[in-house]
């Protein structure tokens, strides 16, 4: 079987906008692998509002074209702000159609270095040769699950990315741990589908997004201003979030630096949209969880001011940390070749990863090139950056295949 010159393992926005924009290189032959929007679609739960505005709700396209505008013109949806979930992944779906039509929807099993590249297997036995390969595979494999819960069962214990009907819970007392987005917006769906609920977090204050100061304050700015101070990426505070979305200028500071603008960056938050829905909902702030023990069909927590509850479930609501290694379909001997930093893989331009040709997209990449990977707004500077790198290699060596190059990608 004759190499595709690239393989994408992912069906994601990332997965999509990628090949989106590596399809403009003439003579590329570029293949998608996986379930378009998967994971929006099975792992977030009925009923989530998209945190991020509009314009950072777009997935990249080299054209400009599949907008959540055309969208909404070509299906005749409603689309309000926020972005419900259920439109987000419609409107995935219908990018997938116009810009993928031939996603393979098999999963990949296996990647395994060759001598002219890659070597994939399918999980229904086919091998699938590839020069370059890109993984854009998202964080269902990087669920946090803190060692205080690890030992009770999934029935007992279990990751917001677990359920995507929180309905399940009507008339059980469910404990809720963690402070930002996710457990938030968990605690207010499972409050709104009958469930006892309490949330628990270890931060001493709930960050709200556009608070009343800061919307009064936007409102005076004027448009202008506004512009200046916030990317239409939507990541960061003001001022922070320009250099949030200029990866290339982030990558020149020091790490220790980058470190510190990245927490200050994505720090868990919640939208103000919840704070009337979590009217009702006791959220104690400050304790950690000391011990969880079965009891029966319950659990029994005892928090670290000596408390108890005894809950009928909890939901972690505790985020994701990168580790590549959680990649399953990762050879051992690959794993063992890419250079990492606290599971990130460390990519350079281009986001190559130490093992020439394999690339890492979305939050993975966040290490190397800031948390605007992290976001579907990060579609717009990856897609563009590993194109623009394709289009720059050197012509291939006699008895290669050729590559012919077609239009350039214009930078962010």
């Amino acid at each position: 079987m004759r190499p595709y010159d690239v393989v994408i393992i992912g069906a994601g926005p990332y997965g999509l906008s990628a090949a989106a924009h590596l399809r403009t290189i003439k003579g590329l032959e570029v293949c998608v692998f996986g379930k378009p929007m998967s994971f929006w679609e099975e792992n977030m739960p009925v009923g989530m509002l998209l945190r991020s505005n509009w314009t950072a709700t777009q997935i990249a396209d080299p054209y400009e074209s599949l907008t959540l505008e055309a969208y909404r013109a070509a299906s005749g949806n409603h689309l309000s702000a926020p972005v419900p979930l259920d439109r987000f992944v419609q409107y995935g779906q219908w990018y997938q159609q116009r810009a993928v039509p031939d996603v393979d929807r098999q999963n990949i099993v296996s990647v395994e270095t060759a001598p002219k590249g890659f070597r994939l297997r399918t999980d229904d036995g086919e091998t699938v040769p590839a020069r370059r390969v890109i993984i854009a595979a998202g964080i269902g494999s990087f669920a946090w699950r803190p060692q205080e819960f690890r030992h009770l069962s999934s029935a007992q214990a279990s990751h917001t990315s677990e359920h995507r009907d929180l309905r399940r819970f009507d008339g059980q007392r469910v404990l809720v741990i963690g402070s930002g987005q996710s457990a938030l917006e968990s605690g207010a769906l499972l409050h709104e589908a009958g469930a006892d609920v309490e949330i628990v977090g270890r931060a001493h204050k709930i960050n709200w997004l556009q608070g009343r100061l800061s919307r009064a304050l936007h409102h005076r700015l004027g448009k202008f201003t506004r512009q200046l101070l916030y990317a239409p990426t939507d990541v960061g505070p003001a001022g922070l979030s320009q250099l949030m979305a200029r990866p290339d200028l982030l990558r020149f500071l020091p790490h220790g630096l980058q470190d510190k603008l990245r927490r200050r960056s994505v720090r868990p938050a919640g939208a103000r949209w919840l704070v009337e829905r979590l009217k009702d909902v006791p959220i104690r702030l400050g304790r950690t969880v000391a011990s969880a023990t079965a009891s029966a069909n319950q659990v029994i927590v005892r928090l670290d001011d000596g408390r108890e509850r005894l809950v009928d479930h909890i939901l972690l609501g505790t985020g994701y940390r990168v580790n590549v290694g959680k990649y399953e379909f990762l050879n051992p001997q690959i794993l063992e070749s890419i250079s990492c930093v606290n599971g990130y893989p460390v990519l350079r331009k281009g986001l190559e990863s130490s093992v020439p040709g394999l690339h890492f997209l979305g939050a993975p990449a966040a290490w190397s090139f800031g948390p605007l990977m992290q976001f579907v707004s990060g579609t717009h500077y990856a897609s563009r950056a590993v194109t623009r790198y394709i289009l720059a290699e050197p012509e291939p060596a006699k008895g290669q295949a050729i590559v012919r190059h077609g239009r350039s990608i214009p930078s962010v």
